[in-house]
């Protein structure tokens, strides 16, 4: 009788039923394309905000170190200090290991240079780097950390390949497919001298335009530094910086180092970073944290907003439905209490159909929800390819069920318990 009855309601009150399905459904439409973003949102915006360079930077630690005689700073510019490059493979065994995106090592280094057929010498200055390094399963280097550099021609993919920087080019006449010779300058280490292919010229809007690239081996050759680097810096995925980010790993309790040395703060990764490798200070690059954790914040709280907006109004929508239903089945009610049926065994029917409605739109709306998901995500991020991927999350079926349950029940109890309050006999003597 009871399975009867529930679907009898279905069948004679089709339309209300339909409203307060499109209203949950709606809802939760809203609320699945808003936390299948909120889930891809971190790397997105990571790769968005990646113009703005590493967020982390690491540097000899004796750099810090003042060297000062009689008051006056005798350290060298360069500080004659250098990390391992072989090193940087420690990263791989830190705990954030597989947050890292991003590893540029950099080594400058002054030599002079003159034209093919042109014995006059020009001091110029010039950075090794990483241009498709394989680092783990990335494939990394600087062209990966700096995306705003505008390349004419290729990356040195072989030794004795150079890009140089739109002024240099400039002040030598060079273009692509000119050579010429590179001798290390007099205080360096080491003593060399080559002639170089130009394949590529860049235009990066900084000093990087006065400047020769070429790959970290003919750097470490020219300087006489096998193995070193002067620089890194490292991209990496991080969780918005708090106030629990800012605390001094030195000053907590074992439990609360813990907790910070395990979570994906830029200071934790910059931390475990400085555990890896020795005689390294590492520390995060404060404007691309803050502007991404700014922007993270403020994007999920209008996401949080928008899904309790749009799960307010679902639960009004049922609501009013659910009256409207009910005021129609007043009859029924009565008679049904007339007949002996206790306010419970009512109460449980109402709430039975209106939990099989909310299973049903809700299961629509996580399907509906996921489809503008990925339509949202390949319009805002259409940097990312533009094509609307699937965001199907297992995850969150059950939770958008939950939630829709939660809209349903909540809309419908006060209509179901303004009828359990009239009496049998006043509704009947009404419907008579």
């Amino acid at each position: 009788m009871f399975f009867r009855l529930l679907m009898e309601s279905f069948r004679r009150q089709r339309r209300r039923k339909m409203l307060a399905g499109i209203a949950i459904l709606l809802g939760t439409t809203a609320v699945t394309a808003m936390l299948a973003l909120a889930t891809t949102i971190g790397d997105r915006i990571h790769k968005e905000l990646a113009v703005y360079g590493a967020n982390i930077v690491v540097y000899p630690k004796a750099d810090l170190l003042d060297v000062k005689v009689g008051g006056v700073d005798v350290k060298p510019a360069s500080g004659g200090v250098y990390l391992k490059e072989s090193d940087l493979q420690k990263l791989k065994a830190i705990f954030w290991a597989n947050n890292i995106t991003g590893v540029s090592p950099e080594l400058p280094v002054q030599f002079a240079v003159s034209r093919q057929g042109d014995e006059r010498l020009f001091p110029a200055k010039g950075v090794g780097y990483w241009f498709d390094h394989d680092f783990a399963s990335l494939k990394t280097g600087a062209p990966a950390l700096h995306p705003w550099w505008h390349l004419e021609g290729t990356w040195p993919s072989r030794s004795g390949d150079v890009v140089v920087g739109a002024n240099f080019a400039k002040q030598l006449g060079l273009k692509v497919g000119d050579r010429f010779r590179m001798q290390s300058a007099p205080g360096n280490v080491g003593s060399s001298s080559s002639t170089v292919n130009v394949v590529g010229i860049v235009t990066s809007g900084d000093e990087t335009d006065g400047a020769v690239l070429l790959p970290l081996q003919a750097a470490q050759t020219l300087v006489g530094a096998n193995d070193g680097v002067r620089r890194v810096e490292v991209s990496a995925r991080t969780k918005p910086e708090d106030a629990f980010a800012r605390k001094d790993p030195e000053t907590l309790s074992p439990k609360d180092h813990e907790i910070w040395y395990c979570r994906p703060y830029a200071n934790s990764i910059a931390y475990q970073i400085r555990e890896a490798i020795p005689g390294a200070q590492a520390e995060q690059v404060r404007r691309v944290e803050q502007s991404e954790g700014n922007v993270l914040n403020r994007i999920s709280g209008l996401m949080w907003l928008i899904s309790a907006a749009a799960l307010l109004a679902a639960g009004f929508a049922v609501s009013a439905a659910m009256a409207t239903a009910i005021l129609e089945r007043r009859g029924e009610i009565g008679l049904m209490r007339s007949l002996g049926a206790s306010k419970g065994a009512i109460a449980f029917l109402f709430y039975a159909e209106t939990g099989l409605l909310a299973v049903f739109a809700g299961t629509l709306g996580y399907l509906a929800g996921s489809g503008l998901a990925a339509w949202l995500g390949a319009r805002i991020f259409a940097g990312d390819g533009g094509a609307a991927e699937a965001v199907l999350i297992p995850v969150l079926l059950p939770v958008v069920v939950a939630l829709a349950l939660v809209v349903a029940i909540a809309g419908s109890t006060p209509s179901i318990r303004a009828a359990l309050r009239m009496e049998p006999s006043a509704i009947l003597r009404e419907d008579a």
